[in-house]
């Protein structure tokens, strides 16, 4: 058995339900919601590039067809983000 490369990143997320609300994404073990009326860059989005999403490193995760790419931490306390992107 082979370990993987130190310093690569094993972990994965998964969109696991959208809705018209907003999107549930799954990291580590912990599901987020994330709305759309605070991350409005997903709201027209097609379903696919909603879920076409990468981890790029612990803390940041990206999502290539969309180029948004978002901090872990604006996920997990929006309220320490309080400026919103207007669309």
């Amino acid at each position: 058995m082979k370990s993987e490369t130190h310093g690569v990143g094993t972990s994965e997320a998964e969109v696991t339900h959208i809705s018209k609300h907003g999107f549930w994404l799954l990291l580590d073990d912990k599901e987020s919601f994330l709305p759309f009326k605070q991350f409005p860059w997903f709201r027209e989005a097609p379903v696919s590039a909603i879920l076409n999403v990468k981890v790029l490193s612990e803390h940041h995760l990206y999502w290539p067809d969309l180029d948004v790419d978002l901090a872990v931490e604006s996920i997990e306390h929006p309220e320490r983000f309080p400026l919103i992107a207007k669309e």
